[in-house]
């Protein structure tokens, strides 16, 4: 993967495809890649550039020490587009990479043509903030990855009708058991994600944005999603029933014609 320096930092990052661009911004603790199972294909069928990189945090991109703040992710991103001479494009982001998506569109319209933020929210209450600490502790820790974290894990990330599947919650399991979130650079973008309300702040966004919810997500429910959807101006709501965290994965096709609808409406 090439990589791009801004400032002190380097980010690794692939672009995928020609046409109008598209950033997406991971999750945290998740390499980029991600977005390659289901996202990437759809968006550069549909004729879109699309740029994904690995946050601060998340090797082979710079992993400098914590703390991590979203003002810092959104900089990165920014930054990165910068770079790479995108701005202003379409960005996406899910989970943590929704909320530096929301922050970026805040302080960056000029960089940002329109944001969707897949599974978000404007403040953290105290069972995710409790949540996040306690992941980011664990993950720090020498050993970590075991049968019960990770099953804890799926059950943060997927929706009913996932686990209920053996074959999908067999595959998910040996995936996530292979690949645990661990270290100093994942926990600190765990920690990221516990931050005081944002809802006023964000009234002050003026790109067109979408946020898109999943009605099993336990991280970032569909309440809080309408909290953000209602904080900011211009902002479309959808709500993708059935999934979880991880809904982007659970309801790929539901999600990318969501998003592509916006995207195609935003030309």
């Amino acid at each position: 993967m090439p990589i791009a320096r801004v400032g002190a930092l380097s980010f690794s990052y692939e672009i995928h495809g020609t046409g109008r661009p598209v950033v997406l911004i991971p999750p945290a603790g998740t390499r980029a890649a991600i977005w390659s199972m289901h996202q990437v294909t759809a968006l550069t069928a549909a004729g879109y550039q699309v740029v994904t990189f690995d946050a601060r945090g998340t090797s082979p991109s710079s992993v400098p020490p914590g703390p991590y703040r979203l003002a810092d992710l959104a900089a990165d991103a920014a930054g990165l587009i910068t770079e790479l001479g995108l701005g202003p494009c379409a960005v996406a982001g899910a989970s943590l990479g929704a909320m530096t998506a929301q922050e970026l569109a805040l302080a960056r319209p000029d960089l940002v043509r329109a944001a969707v933020m897949l599974g978000t929210r404007c403040r953290t209450d105290f069972f995710r903030q409790s949540s996040a600490r306690a992941a980011a502790a664990r993950m720090r820790e020498p050993s970590v990855g075991g049968d019960f974290e990770t099953v804890a894990h799926m059950t943060q990330l997927f929706g009913s009708a996932t686990l209920a599947d053996d074959r999908a919650a067999a595959d998910w399991f040996a995936v996530l058991r292979r690949f645990p979130m661990r270290g100093a650079g994942a926990a600190a973008q765990y920690e990221a994600t516990v931050f005081p309300d944002r809802a006023p702040a964000l009234a002050g966004i003026t790109r067109p944005c979408l946020v898109v919810a999943f009605g099993e997500d336990v991280v970032t429910p569909p309440a809080m999603c309408r909290e953000v959807a209602k904080a900011v101006p211009y902002c479309r709501y959808a709500e993708i029933s059935g999934a979880g965290h991880f809904g982007f994965l659970e309801a790929p096709d539901e999600v990318n014609g969501v998003l592509l609808d916006f995207l195609a409406e935003m030309e």
